[in-house]
């Protein structure tokens, strides 16, 4: 089992030449940044004298928890993505972390970030999750997020819905590439909650395969420069903003229209009707008019009136 602890440090080849002239306690002081990548890691032991640490590079390890990383106050920096790790914690006392790396790992609930007030990218692509799970969020740790965090990588999580992650409202690029997104209505929803977005990763979705996916995506995010890696022409957003504008005025207009029609009335017809049946002007009950029986002429929109009666038999003049 790899432990990394001081005496790792210092039998490292990557430091010997830098602690030359300095006991070790003053060369842990120095440093800044601490480079353990792909070196059979299994967990963190005690490096509470390396207090002026803003960098840590500890991925492609074999780490299992986040520990024994309370005194690192000035850490900025946390590279931990392609190990074990299954929970988010232990970063409480990391108050100016800004870029934490996380992908590659098997978290299966973001948490544990309420006191990252500083953060601002997070990327947590790739988790090793079970059959049939997704990556969810602690809704705490989004509230807490919502004022600082800038970019968000969520690639390959079996998401399908990212409703939750509307309150990120300063995010400016989002990669959810290789997720189960389906919901084109949705996903608008959200992204009008997010009017400083410059680049998105929407990629082998089911949603990229909706009728106008990207016209109706650029339409919404007014500030997006790229969608799934493809620039987008400031000519052709406008040309999209006023088609759209032009459709949705056109659609109020005849929903207008529609609607002053439906509110024009007509008068009821009561025991007696006048100007009714095949003589206008006479007055016919209901009983007669059940017997009356519209005649099928070709000149149906003329009247026709009595002029004479003879053996039981009309004749008819023309109006």
């Amino acid at each position: 089992m790899v432990r990394l602890t001081v005496d790792l440090i210092a039998k490292s080849r990557n430091h010997f030449k830098k602690k030359r002239g300095l006991s070790l306690s003053e060369y842990l002081k120095t440093l800044t940044h601490l480079r353990f990548s792909n070196k059979n890691i299994e967990s963190i032991g005690d490096l509470s004298m390396c207090r002026n640490l803003t960098v840590l590079y500890l991925y492609d390890n074999q780490i299992t928890h986040i520990s024994n990383l309370d005194f690192a106050f000035n850490l900025t920096h946390l590279y931990m993505q392609n190990n074990d790790i299954t929970h988010v914690d232990n970063l409480c006392n990391l108050q100016k972390l800004s870029k934490l790396y996380l992908g590659g790992n098997r978290i299966a609930v973001v948490e544990g970030l309420e006191q990252l007030h500083e953060l601002k990218e997070l990327h947590l692509e790739s988790q090793k999750l079970a059959p049939g799970e997704k990556l969810l969020f602690d809704p705490r740790t989004l509230l807490s997020l919502a004022d600082s965090l800038c970019v968000l990588n969520i690639n390959k999580n079996n998401i399908d819905d990212i409703r939750d992650l509307a309150v990120l409202k300063e995010l400016r690029h989002f990669s959810a590439a290789d997720n189960k997104l389906y919901n084109m209505e949705e996903l608008e929803d959200v992204f009008s909650l997010w009017p400083q977005l410059l680049l998105m990763d929407l990629s082998g979705n089911p949603v990229c395969k909706k009728p106008k996916y990207r016209d109706r995506l650029i339409t919404e995010c007014k500030s997006l420069e790229a969608l799934d890696g493809r620039e987008i022409n400031e000519l052709t957003r406008q040309f999209l903003i006023n088609w759209k504008a032009t459709k949705e005025a056109k659609k109020r207009k005849n929903n207008k229209h529609v609607l002053s029609e439906s509110s024009v009335s007509y008068p009821l017809t009561n025991d007696f009707n006048m100007g009714q049946g095949p003589h206008p002007g006479h007055i016919y009950s209901h009983a007669n008019m059940q017997s009356w029986k519209p005649q099928q002429s070709l000149r149906a929109q003329k009247l026709e009136i009595p002029v004479a009666v003879s053996s039981g038999t009309y004749s008819h003049m023309e109006a």
